[in-house]
């Protein structure tokens, strides 16, 4: 749930936040935590490999598990909010009194019981192979291929959904639209990743961004020659190309930038422009 502001100059916009009174009833697990040292976008050398990064508030990393390392049943102890990614978190207490961490799906209720299972009687947060979730069941983090860890589907509001399990793979539709076949022992987790709001928050002012972390961008037309290839001529001019570039001189629209992968062979279809 979304709650909006009113604007009160002509410099700042309805800005909108996500409701979180429902969230972080606990402290956060101090042994779950690591701190992050922070860059700015720039690589060992100092240089800027990541343009538009730095600032932003203090924050802690919170380490993410996986239920199929935990293995026994857990007990949520809480829904907490994350700094350092889009979905909310939820706080697990083992059998044996260990915490962990793990991404919340949505309408996941504090004091239910989620599990790694390989039988096929699941409920919403169980983690499980493909193979033994219901056809046209939403799921999330989902492993590429068997025994590595999740990455489809992590981020707030995201979900797959399982259209088929044949011939040893499932056929997944991802949230870009695509269809994919991944193997059957692949891991997910069941539900829609939480915070499905998250996506319609309206940052409403500048200096927002900077406390995430965002600096400004500036347009390309508005440097000298030597910094874009749009930059240059005297006062407001068109850019002078036939097609937008990026700083470093490549195509910026239209031009496809991903290469042949040895997944290409497990793509079924290509996601669609979005409109």
């Amino acid at each position: 749930m979304l709650k909006k502001t009113k604007r009160f100059t002509s410099g700042y916009f309805e800005a909108s936040f996500e409701v979180r009174s429902d969230l972080n009833k606990l402290k956060k697990a101090k042994s779950l935590t690591v701190r992050l040292k922070k860059h700015n976008g720039r690589d060992d050398t100092g240089r800027i490999s990541s343009r538009h990064i730095g600032g932003g508030a203090k924050k802690v990393y919170r380490v993410i598990s996986d239920l199929s390392e935990i293995k026994t049943p857990c007990k949520v102890l809480d829904i907490q909010y994350d700094p350092n990614r889009s979905a909310n978190i939820a706080l697990l207490e083992t059998e044996e009194g260990k915490k962990k961490y793990v991404i919340s799906p949505e309408k996941l209720k504090v004091g239910s019981i989620v599990s790694y299972k390989d039988e096929e009687n699941l409920k919403l947060g169980d983690r499980a192979m493909l193979k033994n979730i219901p056809v046209g069941s939403s799921v999330h983090n989902i492993e590429i291929t068997p025994f590595s860890r999740g990455i489809f589907a992590r981020s707030a509001g995201t979900f797959a959904t399982l259209m088929a399990v044949e011939e040893g793979y499932a056929l997944l539709k991802m949230p870009s639209g695509e269809l994919r076949r991944v193997h059957e022992r692949c891991l997910a987790s069941l539900g829609q990743v939480s915070a499905t709001d998250h996506s319609n928050v309206r940052i409403g002012k500048a200096g927002r961004m900077r406390h995430m972390g965002k600096r400004p961008t500036v347009r390309g037309k508005a440097m000298s020659p030597a910094a874009h290839p749009h930059g240059g001529g005297e006062g407001v001019n068109p850019i002078g190309l036939k097609y937008p570039k990026t700083p470093w001189g490549k195509i910026a629209i239209g031009k496809k930038t991903r290469g042949k992968k040895l997944s290409d062979k497990y793509i079924i279809s290509r996601r669609g422009k979005k409109r």
